[in-house]
Parts: structure tokens; C-alpha cells; sequence
């Protein structure tokens, strides 16, 4: 069907002449606060033939308004539900005075309508329309954004659901979407000049001395050996709660999104990832979850008590809640630097509460692909030569040169980590130490088995570089501007590929128009995902069959780190034209 802005919308959107804006958020009514479920009457868009326009929109949030980009006028944009196997044609027009575009995340579809300007088409210009043609080959949860400048940062996003063409393997009684993202009434361009003058710039969780004093933070020792480095072991996240907003729905934690149930049903929470820069930890205090689908693919059930999503990545989940009360959904950023609380109630005006932010994680040598070495006290670091730590680098270099013999070293890389670890099974950033379940990515197995069981033909390796100091982000040390050549693939080779992180910093690294396979030992059921958080310190593996022929993009899906060069295109080829 196509969408209208219809007469209310244009009315709630309008501004006050000559005076403050006086409005309140613009949601569609998927979105809207005491939602029953999804259903075709409530802001969901669906059907062969659907309109997009892309616009600028004020968005009300804390008791403050900014400058919003928006889908059909609402943050965030209407769900587009489809079928698997059903044809679809997207006509998206560009309202705004710059160009635009839009990706469809996670979907396997012809490259030309990915909606990468520059790699797959040239994107929207002012005032046209462009028209996405095609199949839907595949069921589940996922999410489209723009792909051009900052807009997604801005609010440019929205969900797809797509039902599957038979039974769903996941049996439920009600669903709700739940699309977590951040907020910040700074502009995106001015909190990355800010970074680029100083990395730590939104970081307010720097280690005290009362923190040293009480036992919460390095021993003296350790902070001088940090300080060496020229590292901070609080440098968790480069945008914090302290500018952002964080959301669930639009709504923050007052203004209290609330999803209705009935006691005893099975609840089906699609949660999202829309953030810009924000990994988080995802819990309901006193309602277990049971994983059902990791990016849209089914994997075997497996109850957890919390987990982490990175940016751009999907999770399912099935609740049961057996009590008539209020339960808090809460999505806390890594950093604890700040959270967001939504509810599920059996009815309206029934309030979850709050939990106090939990104590903030620090960083270890484990994060700087140190192993399982303990630092305490020392300073003296195997693999690391502190007199050969040159000024140009901005940190320190390594002994042995051969190390990654394909990354240019340049200013752009300030460490390389000595003994990258496989961190699949380990708690990620922030969970540590808590009392219960946390989901790991080895817990994950596919409903069904791997469609390619052939070992891979060659192995590649990939390193996630940077200079944090100086905000400079890479693959192998080189940033997309650089005129870096493509990734080839042949048409249907099954590749494994290596990422290893010599950052301090987890890294959701996306490759579009495929699934992989992520190597977590569990043989013939490896999750399928198109994302990937890459742990600090970490090495994560996957198995890839190139099966998609076109130019691909491949990033970190931390908007700025994508934007400030952590950004290559995969290119696949069939082996006659010269891949």
C-alpha cells in the first residue's frame, strides 16, 4: 500500500511561528507507548507496492526539541512488515536538501538496491524519487537506515519484519518491537570534531583518586604503566550518556515506553540495535529470555538472564511473564555511562522501576590483546618495547615486525595486539562479573544445519586498526580514503576470514548483501549473522560463501568510526572476470 502523511501528522509536525516549538514526539502508532502488539492497523506499512519519504522532522525528547531526519515524519520510521517470497517495490523520495539513500540491513537482495551511494548506486538527490525492486528471499528481523553522511545518526531509521513463507518454527502469542537507539542534540558532525580534538572528550568516567582510595580503580602501578601507553582503561565508548539520549522506541526512560501483555502468554520481543555509537546490555530483572533468533536467523532456543547487543545486530527473544505486574526492560550502554527503562505491563499505568547504574567496567590487558597476562604492578610488557615507543605513532610499536605484515603502519595505527584471543565464549565488555546468565556467541547455534559444509579454500586475515588519541580508524591501517582496493572474492568460494582487533574497543563489523558463519566450535550449527562484535583484544572467525555478485560494503557499524575510515567494499566476481 502507499503511505500519506495524513491531516494529525501534519498538524502534530507543525511549528509555532516566531515562537519555541511546542511539540511532542512524533511516533508512529507501532511506536506509541501501551501498544498491544503489531498489527497491520498500527503503523506498520506492508504490500507490494510501498511509499518512503525522507524529510526533516523536530523531535521532542527530556523536555527539549532538535532537528530530526525521518521516514513518513516519524522517529523512528514505520515498520515494514513483509512475506518471504513476496516481491517488493520501495518508492523512496527525498525530501531533504541534500542527498540521501537508504540501506536495508541484514537483507540478501541484489547489490544495485543495497542503498550504498557510491558503491551500489548514487543515491537520492534533492527531490527525487528512487524506486528498490526486489524478491524477499528470507524471514525474520531487521532494520533499514540511511547510509548517507550522519543522517542515521539523526533518526533515520526504521524496522522490517518479515514473516516467514511457512510455519515460523517460533511459536508465540504476542509480539512487540523493540528498537533501541541514541540521542544527542549535538549535531553528529560536531561530536566527531570533538573527538578528533580529543579522543576522550565525552568520557566523564575517568578513574579518581577517591576511586583508587576505596578499591574501584588501578593500582598506582597500573595507572602509571596506563599513562606510559598513553591509554585509558575508561575509554569504553568515544559518546556517552553524557550527550546522549538513549531510546527504546523514541521514548527515554520518562517518558517510559510500555508494551502490554497478558499474564501466561509468550511474548516475542524483536529487539534492534539502532544506535549510532552505543553497544548495550540488555536485561529484564526477574524475566528470564529465551534467544530465538540472532539477525534475523533462527537459532536453537537458549534461556539467558542478560545479554549484549551490538550496534546493528538483532536479537529475538521469547518472555513468559507469569505475574500481572510491571517488568523493566532495561538496555544499558556498556560504558554505564547511562541507561534506558521501558516496560511490559499487563496494562497501562503500571511503572517498572529503575535500577541504580551498576558499577562502570575498566578495561584490562585482555582488551589490549594481552592475553591472560597479569599486569599488576608491572610494568615490564612482554611483546611491547617502551623505548621504541616513537612520537609519530602516537603510542607504542612492536618487536616483531611480522606480526601483520599487511597492515601499514602509519599514524593511523597505534598497536597491534600481540596475542589476539578467540573471546566467542567470554562475557563481552561490561558483564564480567555479574550474578547470572549472560549469552555468549558460542551459546548460539543455528536451527538448522550449515547449507555449506565444504572447508574453506584460503584463509584471509583482517585487522580493525586505529590511533585512538587521535581518532583515526582503519582496516589494516588504511582508511577508505585512502583509495584502499577491494576485497575480491570468486562467485560462490567459501572463504575464512580473520578479525582481529587491535583496538581497545569492540568493534560491530557488518558485511552487507551476505550471511556468514561465525566460528564458535559448535560444527554444522555456526550462528548465521551479517554482523559481528569484535571484543577488544579479541579475534573472531567466520566462514563465508560468497554468494553474492556485486560490490559490497563492509564497515564497523559505529557510525563514526565508519565515517572516519573503518570502511572497505567487498567485491564478488564470477573466476572468468577476473575476481
Amino acid at each position: 500500500m502507499t503511505l500519506s502523511l495524513n491531516r494529525r501528522q501534519i498538524l502534530r509536525g507543525a511549528t509555532m511561528a516566531g515562537g519555541s516549538l511546542a511539540l511532542s514526539p512524533l511516533f508512529p502508532a507501532w511506536a506509541e507507548s501501551g501498544t498491544a502488539g503489531l498489527n497491520p492497523a498500527n503503523g506498520t506499512v506492508s504490500g507490494t507496492n510501498i511509499a518512503l519519504s525522507i524529510g526533516h522532522t523536530p523531535f521532542r525528547v527530556g523536555g527539549k526539541t532538535g532537528h530530526a531526519v525521518t521516514v513518513n515524519g516519524t522517529l523512528p520510521g514505520p515498520i515494514i512488515r513483509l512475506k518471504e517470497g513476496q516481491n517488493v517495490r520501495l518508492a523512496v523520495t527525498n525530501a531533504l536538501k541534500e542527498d540521501s539513500s537508504i540501506h536495508w540491513h541484514g537483507l540478501l537482495l541484489p547489490f544495485q538496491m543495497d542503498g550504498v551511494p557510491g558503491v551500489s548506486f548514487p543515491g537520492i538527490k534533492p527531490g527525487q524519487t528512487f524506486l528498490y525492486d526486489f524478491p524477499v528471499r528470507q524471514s525474520g528481523t531487521y532494520w533499514y537506515h540511511s547510509h548517507s553522511g550522519l543522517q542515521e545518526a539523526m533518526g533515520m531509521y526504521g524496522a522490517i519484519v518479515i514473516d516467514p513463507a511457512g510455519p515460523d518454527p517460533v511459536a508465540y502469542d504476542r509480539e512487540h518491537v523493540i528498537l533501541l537507539a541514541d540521542w544527542s542534540f549535538m549535531h553528529p558532525h560536531t561530536i566527531l570534531r570533538k573527538l578528533k580534538a580529543q579522543g576522550g572528550y565525552f568520557n566523564m568516567q575517568k578513574q579518581t583518586l577517591s576511586g583508587l582510595i576505596k578499591g574501584q580503580d588501578q593500582s598506582a602501578a597500573e595507572r602509571r604503566m596506563w599513562a606510559e601507553m598513553r591509554m585509558d582503561p575508561t575509554d569504553i565508548s568515544d559518546v556517552t550518556g553524557s550527550t546522549y539520549h538513549y531510546l527504546v522506541n523514541g521514548h527515554d526512560s520518562g517518558a517510559n515506553w510500555t508494551g502490554l501483555f497478558t499474564p501466561g502468554e509468550r511474548v516475542r520481543l524483536r529487539i534492534i540495535n539502532a544506535s549510532a555509537m552505543t553497544n548495550f546490555n540488555v536485561r529484564l530483572p526477574g524475566l528470564p529470555m529465551t534467544v530465538v533468533a540472532a539477525d534475523g536467523q533462527n537459532v536453537q532456543p537458549v534461556e539467558t538472564d542478560e545479554f549484549q547487543i551490538g550496534i546493528a545486530e538483532t536479537y529475538d527473544v521469547i518472555v513468559e511473564p507469569k505475574e500481572g505486574r510491571a517488568y523493566g526492560f532495561i538496555a544499558e550502554a556498556i560504558d554505564r555511562s547511562g541507561q534506558v527503562r521501558a516496560t511490559l505491563a499487563p496494562q497501562m499505568g503500571l511503572i517498572a522501576p529503575i535500577p541504580a547504574l551498576r558499577e562502570r567496567p575498566l578495561l584490562t590487558m585482555k582488551d589490549m590483546g594481552m592475553g591472560e597476562m597479569d599486569m599488576s604492578g608491572s610494568a615490564d610488557m612482554a611483546g611491547m618495547d617502551h623505548a621504541a615507543m616513537g612520537h609519530d605513532m602516537g603510542a607504542m610499536k612492536m618487536r616483531d615486525p611480522d606480526v601483520a605484515p599487511q597492515v601499514k603502519l602509519g599514524p593511523g595505527v597505534a598497536t597491534l595486539s600481540p596475542m589476539p584471543m578467540d573471546r566467542t565464549g567470554e562475557r563481552p565488555t561490561g558483564l564480567e562479573k555479574v550474578d547470572h546468565r549472560v549469552l555468549t556467541y558460542k551459546d548460539l547455534k543455528s536451527l538448522a544445519p550449515n547449507p555449506d559444509t565444504r572447508k574453506p579454500s584460503r584463509e584471509i586475515d583482517i585487522h580493525l586498526t586505529a590511533n585512538m588519541e587521535r581518532y583515526m580508524w582503519s582496516f589494516d591501517g588504511e582508511k577508505f580514503s585512502d583509495r584502499t582496493e577491494p576485497i575480491p572474492f570468486r562467485h560462490m568460494e567459501r572463504v575464512r576470514v580473520n578479525l582481529i582487533n587491535d583496538t581497545m574497543m569492540p568493534h560491530p563489523i557488518h558485511l552487507h548483501g551476505h550471511f556468514f558463519e561465525v566460528v564458535t566450535g559448535n560444527s554444522g550449527h555456526h550462528p548465521l549473522k551479517h554482523t559481528v562484535n569484535v571484543l577488544p583484544g579479541g579475534k573472531v572467525s567466520f566462514d563465508l560463501t560468497a554468494d553474492g555478485l556485486g560490490d559490497w560494503a563492509f564497515h564497523c557499524h559505529m557510525m563514526l568510526h565508519m565515517h572516519a575510515g573503518m570502511f572497505r567494499v567487498v567485491t564478488v566476481r564470477h573466476e572468468e572476470a577476473g575476481a
